[in-house]
């Protein structure tokens, strides 16, 4: 028999968070402390989108219709592949009610604007990478350069463009639902991934998987924990071990506020007491990413300085800290959902723990005032599985609106 959850409370706490969050803001933007937000806690507008919404509506009805006894009755591969369908079919819905699915790789201010400067020599680039930074654009000044070299290598088979590159982040943003439902089957067993499955896949995160390169990020940071507990045989775990080092060694390459992701398979396999037939592998392999960046001329700690003193420099750096300190949070419940607060409630386990106190540290630490909609994706994941534990369908209906609510009332500008 499934344990008894308590609702209203953690409800009360989820809305009024975010209701706060939100008076607060308003308040300052009116006082004239937050110039570059329109709608505080959130960087985005207020706007209502109405036609264009309904195939979103469409897909979630179906999904919270259908997923849940699909993902209970089917075999676990079979949930699996229906998961991460309906995560796509959402995902991309919500994004087509806006301005496509490529839009917002389009800004200026985006990773593919730099490429032409990239030209035919990445190498040449990433060697100059940091004495360069500050003529870039807003988004390569605050990111290390493995996310410019990877849409440079999509040009460079023949996928140039802004299609290309959002295809990419949101199929990869997309499969975190599978890879996180595969570590909590190893860590929680099957029944709970199967549960946290729907709310993986209609995750309000949704929102913005859609928009930015942060879903691929957070693609990567989900395999990479995966890839520790996969493997049967002594060859394919080393396989899968290496790419694990591979995969969570390119975190703190692809964005420097990943470094505290690295707690949740810390967490995996201090839970799962991998074997040191394991770790070494993953261990080589992010060792691998370091000596590969360093030899190509990208010294990672003079690029955490580079990009400090760039952000240090922005308005962003002006927002107020302790205002931010609690709005991040309200964000991230946005982002997660009310299942999740639900979900919360009956205490995090080790994997949603460790994104927390992952997250919690990027929240105290200040470094990220603001944007975290898209700057958490990767924790807000792995914390919106505690949503698995919420009873009943209406707590999956209960994120999709979530979702909903946040594509027609918000217009990011990713």
């Amino acid at each position: 028999m499934r344990p008894q959850v308590m609702t209203g409370a953690p409800v009360i706490v989820w809305v009024t968070l975010i209701a706060v969050a939100f008076a607060v803001g308003a308040d300052l933007r009116e006082l004239g402390a937050l110039p570059i937000d329109r709608f505080p806690p959130l960087h985005g507008r207020l706007r209502v989108l109405t036609v264009t919404l309904l195939p979103a509506v469409l897909v979630a009805v179906v999904a919270v219709w259908v997923l849940p006894g699909l993902v209970l009755r089917a075999g676990f591969r079979r949930a699996l592949w229906a998961a991460f369908a309906f995560a796509l079919a959402w995902t991309v819905a919500l994004a087509i009610s806006d301005d496509g699915l490529a839009a917002p790789f389009t800004h200026k201010e985006e990773y593919l604007a730099v490429l032409p400067v990239v030209g035919d020599d990445p190498l040449g680039w990433l060697r100059s990478f940091t004495e360069e930074l500050p003529a870039y654009p807003t988004h390569v000044r605050g990111h290390p350069p493995l996310p410019v070299l990877v849409v440079w290598l999509l040009a460079a088979v023949g996928l140039p463009g802004p299609l290309p590159a959002a295809v990419l982040a949101v199929a990869v943003g997309c499969s975190a639902s599978v890879a996180i439902a595969l570590t909590v089957r190893r860590v929680s067993g099957e029944e709970a991934a199967r549960r946290a499955l729907p709310y993986l896949a209609l995750t309000p995160a949704s929102v913005w998987l859609a928009t930015t390169m942060d879903a691929l990020f957070a693609g990567v940071a989900a395999w990479g924990v995966a890839m520790l507990v996969l493997g049967r045989s002594p060859v394919v775990r080393t396989a899968c071990a290496v790419t694990a080092g591979v995969l969570l060694g390119a975190l703190p390459y692809l964005s420097y506020g990943l470094v505290p992701f690295l707690l949740v398979p810390v967490a995996v396999g201090f839970v799962v007491r991998l074997p040191r037939q394991v770790v070494l592998p993953a261990l080589g392999g992010a060792a691998g990413v370091s000596a590969a960046f360093a030899m190509g001329g990208f010294w990672w700690p003079a690029g955490v300085l580079a990009t400090y003193a760039e952000w240090a420099a922005d308005p962003g750096a002006a927002r107020p800290y302790l205002y931010f300190l609690v709005a991040n949070l309200a964000v991230l419940a946005l982002l997660t959902g009310p299942a999740t607060a639900v979900g919360l409630a009956r205490g995090p386990g080790p994997i949603v723990g460790a994104a927390l106190v992952a997250v919690l540290a990027l929240d105290v630490s200040g470094v990220t005032r603001g944007e975290v909609e898209r700057i958490w994706l990767p924790y807000a994941l792995w914390i919106g599985a505690a949503a698995g534990l919420a009873p009943g369908r209406g707590w999956l209906a209960a994120q999709a609106v979530t979702g909903l609510l946040l594509q027609g009332l918000v217009a990011s500008p990713w």
